[in-house]
């Protein structure tokens, strides 16, 4: 129950990663490229981040997450030879773990000598507590990649659909902020719910979600105006 547990926070955890990104990085560089006035160079400059931003992320969360099995192994490689070599420094670290909790030595005594019979639970035993790890499995570095890479681009569809739609790119970019703003506050009160956040906080951070985007395809739709001036200037 545990080890499903976690899985499902990591599953969680990429998703949010993803559509965080997914929803802002597209929708502010397709607000930007609208600025120029083509819908077909908005089209073309999404779509390419789009699955250039996939791309990325999936590779990303692969590399971020392929060395914790071998992590994992080296470290419990090297408990099993101190808990070979060097049980009694092993047997001090329990004595000063379970007496933080006022558990005396008497008591303590019992558990040292039923771990000193049975090696294996000892090293799992710090492994989870002195450590503080799980044995990751072997398909979590390809889970989490599918799941940052599709997340990202399901988020960074959404704000492109109106370009698709119409040809007006003013149209587009105001019918893109209105789905993309819903999106936001939907993704951003979604995930502080999912934590088990107060009502109220889920609303606040709906708010800070929307308010981020908001910033961010603000700054690129100024930015790429300036630049684009400045070019026609130059001409």
């Amino acid at each position: 129950r545990l080890e499903r547990h976690t899985t499902q926070s990591d599953f969680i955890r990429d998703a949010i990663i993803g559509l965080a990104d997914g929803l802002t990085v597209p929708f502010a560089l397709t607000a930007g490229l609208s600025s120029i006035g083509s819908s077909n160079l908005v089209i073309l400059g999404g779509v390419a981040e789009l699955f250039a931003g996939s791309i990325s992320m999936r590779l990303g969360a692969y590399l971020a997450t392929i060395t914790d099995p071998h992590h994992f192994e080296v470290e419990e490689a090297r408990e099993q030879r101190q808990v070979n070599q060097t049980p009694n420094l092993e047997s001090e670290f329990l004595v000063n773990l379970f007496q933080r909790y006022g558990i005396t030595y008497q008591e303590i005594s019992p558990i040292i000598e039923s771990f000193r019979r049975n090696p294996h639970s000892w090293v799992k035993f710090m492994m989870d507590f002195e450590l503080k790890l799980e044995r990751p499995s072997w398909s979590r570095p390809w889970v989490s990649a599918l799941t940052m890479a599709l997340s990202y681009f399901i988020g960074g569809l959404i704000p492109m659909i109106p370009y698709f739609t119409t040809k007006h790119v003013n149209t587009a970019l105001f019918a893109s902020i209105g789905a993309t703003c819903v999106m936001l506050c939907i993704f951003g009160y979604g995930k502080a719910a999912i934590t088990g956040l107060s009502r109220r906080s889920a609303v606040y951070g709906s708010l800070e979600t929307l308010l981020i985007g908001a910033i961010a395809a603000g700054a690129s739709y100024g930015i790429v105006k300036v630049a684009n001036a400045y070019l026609d200037f130059r001409q």
